[in-house]
C-alpha cells in the first residue's frame, strides 16, 4: 500500500473547515482511495501549515489514477489549487510497511 500524505497552507480568508469537507467528500467517490483522513492544524505556530491530508492507496498505479483522473483530479485538485497559497503544500509518498 502507498500512503499519500499532503500539507497545506491556504490563502488568507479560506475556511480550514470547507476545504476539510472538500477534502473528505472523496470519501466513497474517489476509487482509487482506500481511506481519506483529514486534520485541521490546532497549534497555529510559526511552522505549522493548516491543514494534512492523508490518503492510503493500494499502489503506485492507483497514485497515478488519483493524481490523473476521477473525483480527485477533476474536482478536488482544481478546488485545492484555488484555496491554497501557491507553492505552500508539501507531499510525501511512501510504502506502508505494515
Amino acid at each position: 500500500m502507498i500512503r499519500h500524505v499532503v500539507c497545506f497552507k491556504l490563502k488568507e480568508g479560506a475556511s480550514a473547515q470547507e476545504v476539510k469537507e472538500m477534502l473528505i467528500s472523496m470519501r466513497g467517490r474517489e476509487d482509487t482511495a482506500l481511506s481519506v483522513e483529514v486534520g485541521i492544524d490546532e497549534l497555529h505556530s510559526s511552522r505549522s501549515y493548516d491543514l494534512i491530508l492523508v490518503v492510503t492507496l493500494a499502489d503506485f498505479d492507483s497514485l497515478t489514477r488519483y493524481q490523473t483522473q476521477g473525483y480527485h483530479a477533476g474536482v478536488v485538485k482544481p478546488y485545492m489549487h484555488a484555496v491554497t497559497q501557491q507553492e505552500r503544500s508539501v507531499a510525501v509518498d511512501y510504502i506502508v510497511d505494515d
